[in-house]
């Protein structure tokens, strides 16, 4: 098999080694453990969840196993064989078929061509064969699917169909879904269950990937979660039985979001809120793509004072929140307000103008110019503004000393305010865009993810200064995948999901009660009850 090698075990004979084995694998990138020291078993004839929040490691092991990466400690088994997956055609040819979130289907060919494409079984493709294992797979499976019809003109759950027909024609022993529910109707993704349960009642095993919590246990015999790369827990076929799903997803929850027994909680921030309204969002809408999330119905209010904590798994619409505000992204539908002017159309600069901040998660690809001096970087979005500029005039001193007070005064540690920005550790960065945004009438800041990739010390003097711009009396909205940073700082803690707002929750010291319900919802799961407004 090309690409594939294999060898004796080391594991002793009955050790029900499963179809695929991981042994401590770890697999590592640059500054980030992306899975650490985890063993999974998969066995057929089950449907193995994989569950995590974005970042866990889901999409890491899916890549080992289709072999476009391979562990750098530990291994892979095959039938109780060491192996190496050096390959894509290795995975293959192991009997292992992906069918990743996005289609890797050729709009333009015909289901028969995409069903054949790349098809080494099918040298020299016979359509009455393929007719005729279709009719086969259409009893047992309910494929339905027109050869002729373009790839491109039928449903995403007939392509996904097609995605799978080609694993079953290739007489696949594994078949990985990753995300395969998150485009489909909630009918579709019923469909998709009984179609896994189907294939594994064949003798195939399924690994499939989601979110949805109800999910995994209506589709799932065996659930593993990870986070932060490690194995948090597994639930197998005999622990299921014993659960409701709501005992299955409470369990869930608290391995996904429950706290690491590292510690207490941190010290929550005294609220400074008041009942002035800053920010008044309703009902919200942006336009969304294939690979950008549209909003939906978002309205929220911030108050002078307040810092207004935005949860969930990363993806589900944050930061496209965090660009409608800023006027980096067209609003469809719905109105901004700020301090009662109306800036639904007003562009980035006008908003800035009227105290309306954003500092991007992304600081040096978006929030800054890495090869220009920290001096200019101090005053790129107000190219043109006064005082740094006069009738299009540059005034450089102005520049400058601005640069040195906010060096000063954000305690920036840099030869001077001459230095590439880029040259600056990732704390340094975020100073200085802080610094940047608090300049003049702000009212307003959105952050977005404002500690991600700091280090410790910069992570808690990050928090400490958001803390004192909320008790300086303006409106914060602090969007973070970090629910320790939410609970430590926000006044209420709204939850989104799929680009919507699931429900938002008075950060009321509810602790680990709080913590868990909070994972509920950016899980996509509902409280028992209504979330307060």
């Amino acid at each position: 098999m090309s690409g594939l090698a294999t060898q004796a075990t080391d594991l002793p004979p009955n050790t029900g080694a499963g179809i695929i084995g991981l042994s401590n694998v770890t697999k590592r990138f640059p500054g980030v453990i992306a899975v650490d020291d985890v063993s999974l078993t998969i066995h057929t004839g089950e449907v193995h969840v994989l569950l995590g929040e974005n970042g866990a490691g889901k999409s890491t092991l899916v890549g080992m196993l289709a072999g476009l990466q391979e562990p750098d400690e530990g291994f892979l088994t095959l039938a109780g064989s060491r192996a190496r997956l050096t390959s894509p055609v290795a995975s293959l040819d192991a009997g292992i078929s992906t069918v990743f979130q996005h289609s890797m289907l050729v709009p333009t060919l015909t289901v028969l061509e995409n069903l054949i494409l790349g098809a080494p079984w099918y040298n020299r493709p016979h359509r009455e064969l393929i007719e005729e294992r279709m009719a086969t797979l259409q009893r047992e499976f309910a494929l339905s699917l027109p050869l002729d019809a373009l790839t491109g003109e039928l449903s995403l759950g007939q392509q996904q169909q097609i995605e799978i027909a080609r694993a079953l024609l290739r007489d696949s022993r594994v078949l990985i879904l990753d995300e395969a529910t998150s485009m489909l109707t909630p009918q579709g993704a019923e469909e998709l269950g009984a179609r896994m349960q189907k294939l594994v009642q064949s003798g195939l095993a399924v690994i499939f990937i989601t979110h949805k919590l109800s999910e995994a246990y209506r589709f799932g015999d065996r659930i593993s979660v990870l986070k932060q790369g490690r194995l948090a827990g597994q639930m197998g076929p005999d622990r299921l039985a014993t659960l409701s799903e709501e005992q299955a997803i409470d369990e869930i929850v608290q391995l996904m979001f429950g706290r690491d027994n590292s510690g207490g909680d941190a010290e929550r921030r005294r609220s400074s809120r008041t009942d002035e309204v800053l920010l008044d969002v309703v009902g919200l809408e942006t336009e969304g793509d294939a690979d950008v999330m549209g909003l939906h119905d978002i309205s929220l209010q911030v108050r002078a004072g307040e810092i207004l904590g935005i949860a969930g798994i990363d993806g589900n619409g944050q930061k496209q929140l965090a660009e409608a505000l800023a006027g980096q992204r067209p609003v469809a539908q719905g109105q901004v307000q700020l301090q009662n002017k109306t800036v639904t159309t007003a562009e980035v600069a006008e908003r800035r103008r009227v105290g309306l901040r954003y500092l991007t998660d992304d600081r040096l690809g978006e929030g800054s110019i890495g090869a220009f001096p920290i001096s200019d970087n101090t005053v790129l979005k107000d190219v043109g503004e006064p005082p740094f500029w006069v009738r299009g005039i540059e005034r450089r001193a102005q520049i400058t000393q601005h640069a040195r007070d906010l060096i000063r005064k954000f305690q920036v540690h840099t030869p001077n305010e001459t230095t590439p920005i880029g040259r600056l550790s990732g704390g340094n960065i975020q100073k200085v865009l802080l610094g940047r945004e608090l300049l003049g009438n702000a009212r307003v800041v959105v952050f977005n993810k404002p500690t991600y990739g700091l280090d410790l010390q910069n992570i808690e003097a990050s928090r400490k200064r958001i803390g004192e711009i909320a008790a300086a009396g303006k409106g914060v909205i602090l969007i973070s995948t970090d629910l320790d940073e939410l609970m430590a700082l926000a006044d209420r803690i709204m939850v989104m999901e799929g680009g919507r707002i699931r429900g938002t929750l008075d950060n009321d010291g509810g602790g680990e009660t709080l913590r868990l319900r909070i994972g509920r919802l950016m899980a996509g799961e509902d409280l028992d009850h209504k979330a307060s407004a």
